[in-house]
């Protein structure tokens, strides 16, 4: 089993509950902005129309979408942000990729710092671990009613590069330029998708005990509730007697 397709229940899990909380608005409303700079129409952008699908799966209203959008295209005043990725390890020499839009690029690298140490880890430079990593699209289908052969042909046909096949899920990846027909392609066929995204995925993975796949997953979580962080990728793998203590 994939450790970025468990990572990724996971994180699918957390999202789900962050969505009814309302708690990430705040973050999807920022990334809509950045995505929105380089056009307003989610139609020719598909970061925007990415990061707007993730806020109206989030409950975001209607309007609180539209005034990101603004404050991207600069129709409405607003911060100006940038996009910094903060690399560092983990316990077990876990690699970490947190990806953050700041206002003030000393106060949140102070924050992050703090974070890596609590959490029993380290902030590293810039490229210390970017190299072990790519960004892909990762389109997660439940296999209930699924074949891989139905899925596998819908997607490939589409243009993705591979179908990996679970328990309980398959994993669709693809690059970047054709995610979002991909994901069309599996949802035109009837296909239900538990979630999809342009994420960042290991090219190897490290296998830990149960007690530090904790560690890491408490320091991720950690990043992730940070103001200004976005996402965080790592290459923990969780083999399967790991996965269930957890």
């Amino acid at each position: 089993m994939s450790g970025h397709s468990k990572w990724s229940t996971i994180k699918h899990k957390k999202a789900k509950l962050d969505a009814r909380r309302g708690k990430n608005w705040s973050k999807l409303a920022r990334d809509i902005t950045m995505a929105a700079k380089s056009s307003g129409n989610p139609e020719d952008n598909p970061r925007l129309r990415l990061a707007v699908d993730k806020a109206k799966g989030a409950n975001m209203p209607k309007d609180t979408i539209e005034k990101a959008i603004k404050k991207g295209t600069g129709e409405l005043a607003g911060e100006s942000y940038e996009e910094i990725v903060y690399e560092g390890y983990g316990a077990g020499g876990v690699a970490i990729m947190a990806r953050a839009l700041t206002d003030n690029r000393n106060r949140t690298a102070g924050e992050i710092k703090k974070i890596f140490e609590r959490g029993g880890g380290n902030l590293g430079a810039s490229n210390c671990v970017a190299w072990m990593f790519s960004t892909k699209g990762v389109v997660i289908v439940g296999t209930e009613g699924v074949s891989e052969e139905r899925l596998m042909e819908v997607a490939l046909e589409a243009g993705a590069e591979d179908v990996k096949s679970y328990d309980t899920e398959h994993e669709v990846t693809c690059t970047q330029d054709v995610f979002m027909a991909v994901r069309s392609a599996i949802e035109s066929a009837g296909i239900a998708v538990k979630s999809a995204d342009i994420t960042t995925v290991a090219g190897n993975y490290v296998s830990l005990d149960a007690e530090n796949a904790r560690k890491i997953i408490k320091l991720v979580e950690m990043l992730e509730d940070q103001d200004d962080v976005e996402s965080v990728a790592t290459n923990l793998d969780i083999p399967d007697e790991v996965m269930k203590q957890l």
